[in-house]
């Protein structure tokens, strides 16, 4: 411990970043005063646990606590004052403006070392009816009884969710759990924007098939009453009448007080750190979802509501005011969403994200694979888009969806990119197996396989996006029946098994792509193929990522 540290550490709200500051604070410097003020009832909960708490899985309001009052005071010596509002800072005699909300009395709090984690505020645009009763955002526990008293006291039985990303699929399972028909109105075309569209055409069916109503494509114009209902308007003239509206649009961060105090803010809009958090103020730290980071993969300036990041991140500010030499190294937005039975999970950069990044050097690859050996009862098929660097099989990122074991795999790539691990990292992970736990192949090392194979030349991949896809014959690769069921347009018939015995149907000048029902097929075409002086590329995938792109058009 650095006994220079400062010796009265305000820190400005008190729910993830905030809070474990403090804790951290406490057990690095016995000696300092704390001071936790947060504006809300609540400190420390649980916010991510919200939705659940409506939908009743979570059933006790005290479970969302992830420290309640007593032991902030009793274990850590920590002076937490709930409904207390910081309402200004005067760098020049460092104090804080705190507002009792309660009493509504003023006061000055002076500081050696200010911490300001003051979060990201719901969305609520500026539309026609945004104030109609029964118009609700989530972000507090107080949100959450609102909602639960609303759905109780007018017998509510549908619900309109604006706004499709994490928090409006997460109350969209949990009112749907409560019984309610539920519409989600999202602008893009796509639920879970962050993910690549191509990879959440299976969201789409499932979440249909869970009764979910979905209205892409479909931006909101306004709200109205008609009678005791609500209705939601959006541009295309579509009306979606409801009991009960949830906006869950996104979330700004909270700012007002450091642009107040004349601290840098970021070019999205956050307050600027450097990698200690500390600010433009050098007795000023910030850190959570009011604060903007660097992206680990693009290295572009990011905003993002994650509570892991928030927490690291409340972790490295006191350590740094502690005077310990440490860093955040910026963060890769590893992420998942768990909907109904169904995870959808994604770490790294997107392939959104690197178009805009302007990066072209990188490519993908598509599998389809069981989350355990197929002979052991309950295997469940995830799919799985690695993307890595072109010019030394870097990995950038990866999503998965499925049932089972989504979170598994991508924890293990999240991993590689911080280590900066490469595909051919992959292809050799030593990772768990037995039957009912994966398989002696696990999904990692075959994504590994299939991106190191192309990187080497032996198994060429080409994607249904290809442009240059048109000058290419496909070639379906699958049984008979498999074909008459469904296939690519303009595709031939030549099932692998009777493959070698048929390739005087093919012409040598002529490019294949090949393909088959998740790749594992092609492969093995391409590879016979290419050995028989043919020029033959795998289309990444096969025929299941065909109707995953074809569904995200």
């Amino acid at each position: 411990m650095n006994t220079s540290s400062p010796k009265t550490i305000v820190i400005i709200g008190g729910v993830a970043g905030g809070a474990s500051c403090a804790a951290r604070l406490r057990r690095m410097d016995e000696t300092a005063e704390i001071i936790i003020l947060e504006r809300g009832q609540f400190a420390s909960f649980a916010n991510c646990g919200l939705p659940y708490h409506v939908g009743g899985v979570i059933e006790k309001e005290d479970s969302l606590l992830v420290a309640k009052g007593p032991v902030f005071k009793e274990r850590y010596a920590i002076d937490l004052r709930t409904r207390h509002e910081a309402v200004s800072i005067d760098r020049n005699v460092s104090e804080v403006e705190v507002r009792d909300l309660e009493s509504g009395d003023s006061y000055r709090l002076r500081y050696d070392a200010l911490v300001l984690a003051p979060g990201a505020g719901p969305l609520r645009p500026p539309l026609p009816g945004i104030g109609l009763p029964g118009i609700f955002t989530l972000r507090s526990i107080a949100d959450t009884r609102h909602i639960k008293g609303w759905i109780a006291q007018h017998a509510a039985k549908s619900a309109v969710i604006v706004g499709g990303g994490f928090i409006g699929l997460e109350m969209a399972e949990n009112l749907k759990h409560l019984g309610l028909e539920v519409t989600v109105v999202e602008m893009l075309p796509q639920v879970m924007p962050p993910i690549d569209a191509e990879m959440v055409s299976p969201v789409h069916a499932y979440l249909r098939a869970k009764g979910i109503k979905l209205a892409l494509g479909a931006a909101v114009a306004g709200f109205a009453q008609n009678g005791d209902r609500l209705e939601v308007q959006t541009q295309d003239g579509s009306v979606h009448p409801a009991d009960i509206v949830i906006l869950a649009i996104g979330v700004r961060p909270e700012t007002a007080l450091a642009k107040a105090a004349g601290l840098t803010l970021g070019e999205r809009g956050g307050i600027r750190v450097d990698e200690q958090m500390r600010s433009s103020d050098p007795k000023i730290w910030a850190v959570g979802d009011a604060v903007e980071v660097r992206d680990r993969v693009t290295g572009s300036w990011t905003l993002l509501a994650l509570a892991g990041p928030a927490n690291r991140q409340g972790r490295v500010a006191a350590d740094a005011i502690c005077g310990l030499p440490v860093a955040f190294n910026g963060t890769q937005g590893t992420a998942i969403c768990g909907i109904f039975d169904i995870a959808v999970a994604s770490t790294g950069a997107s392939e959104k994200v690197l178009q805009r990044a302007g990066v072209t050097d990188y490519e993908k690859v598509y599998l389809h694979a069981g989350h355990h050996a197929g002979y052991y009862p309950g295997a469940e098929r995830i799919h799985l888009k690695l993307i890595f660097r072109k010019s030394d099989g870097r990995v950038l990122g990866a999503q998965a969806v499925g049932i089972a074991g989504v979170d598994k795999r991508i924890d293990v790539i999240a991993m590689a990119i911080q280590m900066d691990a490469t595909v051919y990292d992959l292809e050799e992970a030593e990772l768990c197996y037995a039957p009912q736990f994966g398989t002696a192949k696990d999904p990692i090392n075959f994504a590994g396989m299939i991106a190191v194979n192309h990187l080497r030349g032996d198994d060429p991949i080409l994607h249904w996006q290809d442009s240059q896809l048109t000058n290419y014959d496909l070639l379906d690769v699958r049984d008979p029946d498999e074909f008459a069921d469904g296939h690519a347009p303009g595709a031939i018939n030549l099932p692998l098994n009777s493959l070698r015995s048929s390739l005087g149907a093919l012409s040598k000048d002529r490019q294949l792509a090949v393909y088959c029902a998740v790749g594992a097929r092609a492969h093995n075409a391409v590879r016979l193929l290419r050995q028989h002086g043919f020029v033959a590329s795998n289309l990444s995938g096969g025929y299941t990522t065909f109707g995953h792109v074809n569904s995200a058009l």
